[in-house]
C-alpha cells in the first residue's frame, strides 16, 4: 500500500473539497485586484488548528487541501510559478506534520501549460500530493482545449486525480450583475468545463484521469440529454452517450446537495462516484455542520466515506 493510499484508511468522512490560505497567497491575490474573493464579502481566515477543530467537531477524518478560485495565476507566468510552488510547499508541510489528517491537491499555474506540467510532476513525485487541482478555466483556457493536451497526457499516464474547482468564466461581470460569482457563475462554469471535455473527445482520449467536479456537477445534470440531442443534429459529432461518459467522473457534495442536487445528479449519471466535500474555509463552519448533519440524516455519510477512499486509492497497486 502506498503512503497516499494508507492515509485514506481513517475514521470519519474523507474530505476532498477543503481549502487553505496563506498570507502570501492572499496578499498576491489582493495586489492583483482580488480584494474580495470572487465577489464574496471578504477573504475568510484559515489555520491548521481551526481546520482540525472543524474536522473534529463534525466527524471529518481527513481533509485534502487545495487552493480555491481565483487560483495562483494573475497575469504573470513567473509570478504564478513561484506562487504555485509556495502554496504547494506549504500544504506539503501541513501534510507532513499531520499525515493522518491532511492530504493535498497540488495547484497548477494554468494557463501556462509547460509550467503546469512541471508543477504536476513536482507535486506528485516530490511532494507526494494525492492529485492536482485546476480551475474550470485558467484565464479562459478550458480543459478540453488542444493546448491542454501535454498536461492531460501526463496526468493520464499517471492515472492522476484532477480536482476541477469552479471559477468565473471570461467576462463574468457582464452576466453576474454584481452578484457573488459562486452563486450562479461557478455552477455553470463547472458544467462548461465538463461539457468541453465530452464534446472535444478528451474525456474519452484520456480515460485514466480521475476527474472530480464540485457541487454535484453544478448544472451539469440538466445538460446530458441536450448534449446527446445536439449531437444528433451535427453530422460532425459522434453519437454521444454523455451520461455514460460522465458516470466515469467523480462529483463532490459541496454546497447544497440536499434536497435537490444529489437527486438530480443521481437521475442523470448515478451517484456511485459522489465524494464528500464542504468548501471550507470559504463555507463557514456552521454551514459545514448543517450540511454534514443533512447528509447523515439521509444516510449518506458511510457511503461518501467509502467512495472517497476508493477515489484516493492508487490504481497502480492493482497492476502490481
Amino acid at each position: 500500500m502506498t503512503t497516499a493510499a494508507a492515509r485514506t484508511q481513517t475514521h470519519g468522512l474523507v474530505h476532498v473539497h477543503a481549502h487553505f490560505l496563506t498570507e502570501t497567497y492572499v496578499e498576491a491575490a489582493v495586489a492583483a485586484g482580488h480584494r474580495t474573493p470572487d465577489g464574496m464579502p471578504a477573504w475568510p481566515t484559515w489555520s491548521v488548528d481551526e481546520h482540525l477543530a472543524l474536522m473534529d467537531s463534525v466527524g471529518i477524518g481527513r481533509s485534502v487541501l487545495s487552493i480555491s478560485s481565483p487560483g495562483v495565476h494573475f497575469g504573470d507566468d513567473a509570478a504564478a510559478r513561484a506562487l504555485a510552488r509556495e502554496t504547494n510547499e506549504f500544504a506539503a508541510t501541513v501534510v507532513r506534520d499531520h499525515p493522518d489528517r491532511f492530504g493535498q491537491f497540488a495547484t497548477l499555474p494554468l494557463p501556462d501549460v509547460p509550467a503546469a506540467v512541471a508543477e504536476a510532476q513536482y507535486g506528485l513525485d516530490v511532494l507526494g500530493a494525492d492529485g492536482v487541482a485546476i480551475l474550470s478555466n485558467g484565464g479562459g483556457l478550458y480543459p478540453g482545449d488542444p493546448a491542454m493536451d501535454p498536461l492531460l497526457a501526463e496526468l493520464d499516464r499517471r492515472a492522476a486525480i484532477v480536482f476541477v474547482h469552479p471559477t468565473a468564466p471570461p467576462n463574468a461581470a457582464l452576466v453576474a450583475r454584481g452578484r457573488p460569482l459562486p452563486l450562479v457563475e461557478f455552477l455553470f462554469d463547472s458544467a462548461r468545463a465538463a461539457v468541453d471535455l465530452v464534446l472535444t473527445g478528451r474525456l474519452q482520449r484520456y480515460p485514466r484521469i480521475r476527474w472530480v467536479f464540485t457541487h454535484d456537477g453544478g448544472v451539469l445534470p440538466l445538460l446530458t440529454g441536450r448534449m446527446d440531442l445536439f449531437a444528433l443534429h451535427d453530422p460532425t459529432s459522434p453519437v454521444l452517450d454523455s451520461a455514460a461518459l460522465l458516470s466515469r467522473c467523480w462529483f463532490d457534495s459541496a454546497g447544497t446537495p440536499l434536497p435537490a442536487q444529489l437527486p438530480a445528479l443521481e437521475a442523470a449519471v448515478g451517484t456511485g462516484r459522489v465524494v464528500y466535500g464542504s468548501d471550507y474555509c470559504f463555507t463557514p463552519a456552521p454551514a459545514v455542520k448543517a450540511q454534514v448533519d443533512s447528509l447523515a440524516a439521509a444516510g449518506w455519510s458511510a457511503r461518501l466515506t467509502a467512495t472517497t477512499q476508493y477515489l484516493l486509492h492508487d490504481p497502480e497497486e492493482d497492476r502490481q
